[in-house]
């Protein structure tokens, strides 16, 4: 049996070591951030401990870095009193079962975690402010136990507020299963668009939730979660698929890489820069412009313009977050009224989400393998964040925490097989 073999399939006489690696945050700071060893998590009865078998490095922990107890997940409760491990995105196997749970959960099946728990905290509630009163939400990586770590202790509140998810193919990749956090808040994103339709003049109107199909849908920014709403608005087969970027490389890369499968599915997909947009987009729509914008870029002077963009009946997703204190855009009260133009936005995905995304990725609708920029041994997880910040990485990281410390390593793509080599070369 090799290396990787064991490592997907023995769990009979698994063996769970009392120490482990994890990314702890104890104050706010990258000098409060440390990867170091730490206790293993004891299993309460209704608790589970599972395998952290690759963790993604998320953008939203530099929030938590910089706010700490003034966050609103944390409600209080201070890192620098009680310590928390990172992490968000994970790929999870069960290595043991709490006494209350047995024959519910079993060791050594797969699951995935929507982070993001609508339950209130029912464990150390004297740490938050008002012990924890009119909390309707915690998280993962949070004040919950987080995933850049070796195990993660899966919380009552995880599994009452049910995201902990079973994954509708075990082979899925590991990584896919990391990815699938970061693409739901994609999947909660487009499913906010909404269109109303008549079958004849004199007939009732109905909606239909998502991208306008035969519709022109402009996707503004290419960076890595832009990326990732372009891939996945095919889903909805509009009609036109505009891509508007700054960068020549961003657009480049979206004609070699995501063009052929537009065209496979029938949409007419056409990447253009910023001083081109308008021009472009009155000719190919007739002047009607567009039925859809996703604006997944955080610049104001951007997300303003895009409002000139959008035709009768569009929906305008705000997917980009502004700087605190500078986020009031105008709207054209005429262009609401008799246009009829309509304004989404959402903070994340829930279980539902979570579950979309999954079937999303087994199917083939997206190659998460697209948008891995990096992978490593969890010991990079400060490294990564700081690349985070410094805008020096574009793309997911993908840390795999039971392999031995090495430095990280860019590619350009990612699959299951590339994982299972590098993982066969790398476990312990």
């Amino acid at each position: 049996m090799s290396k990787l073999e064991k490592y997907i399939n023995d769990f009979q006489d698994y063996k769970i070591p009392k120490k482990m690696k994890a990314t702890v945050l104890s104050g706010i700071g990258f000098e409060n951030i440390s990867v170091k060893e730490v206790p293993v998590p004891t299993v309460s009865p209704k608790q589970l401990l599972a395998r952290v078998d690759a963790a993604g490095v998320c953008t939203s922990i530099l929030k938590i870095i910089e706010q700490g107890a003034e966050h609103k997940y944390f409600n209080g409760w201070d890192p620098a009193k009680w310590p928390t491990i990172l992490g968000d995105e994970s790929s999870l196997t069960i290595v043991k079962v709490g006494r209350e749970l047995e024959g519910k959960y079993f060791t050594g099946k797969r699951y995935g975690i929507q982070p993001a728990v609508a339950h209130r905290p029912i464990n150390h509630l004297e740490r938050y402010n008002n012990n924890g009163k009119g909390m309707e939400k915690t998280a993962v990586g949070y004040t919950l136990s987080g995933l850049l770590a070796e195990y993660m202790l899966i919380q009552e509140e995880v599994i009452e507020g049910g995201c902990l998810v079973p994954l509708p193919d075990d082979n899925l990749a590991y990584f896919e299963v990391s990815m699938a956090e970061p693409i739901s808040c994609v999947i909660s994103a487009q499913t906010r668009h909404i269109h109303f339709y008549k079958d004849y003049l004199q007939s009732p109107r109905y909606a239909k939730l998502g991208i306008k199909e035969d519709g022109v849908c402009i996707v503004v920014g290419a960076g890595a979660m832009g990326l990732i709403h372009i891939e996945l608005a095919m889903r909805f087969r509009p009609k036109i698929l505009i891509v508007n970027d700054l960068l020549e490389e961003r657009l480049s890369w979206v004609d070699k890489v995501l063009k052929p499968k537009a065209g496979k599915k029938g949409i007419k997909l056409i990447t253009v820069t910023p001083d081109k947009i308008y021009d472009l987009l009155t000719n190919v729509s007739n002047g009607k412009m567009a039925d859809d914008i996703i604006l997944a870029v955080g610049i104001k002077q951007v997300q303003q313009e895009a409002f000139k963009w959008l035709g009768f009946g569009g929906v305008i997703n705000l997917f980009g977050g502004l700087k605190k204190g500078d986020s009031l855009l105008k709207i054209d009260n005429m262009k609401v009224h008799y246009e009829e133009i309509k304004v989404a936005g959402s903070s994340g995905g829930d279980p539902a989400d979570y579950i979309e995304t999954l079937e999303a990725i087994n199917n083939n609708d997206i190659d998460a393998g697209n948008y891995v920029a990096a992978v490593g041994s969890i010991d990079n997880s400060i490294k990564v964040l700081n690349m985070i910040k410094n805008n020096q990485i574009q793309g997911k990281a993908i840390l795999y925490p039971h392999i031995k410390q090495m430095d990280l390593k860019m590619v350009n793509y990612w699959s299951k097989e590339k994982e299972n080599k590098f993982l066969e070369k790398n476990l312990k």
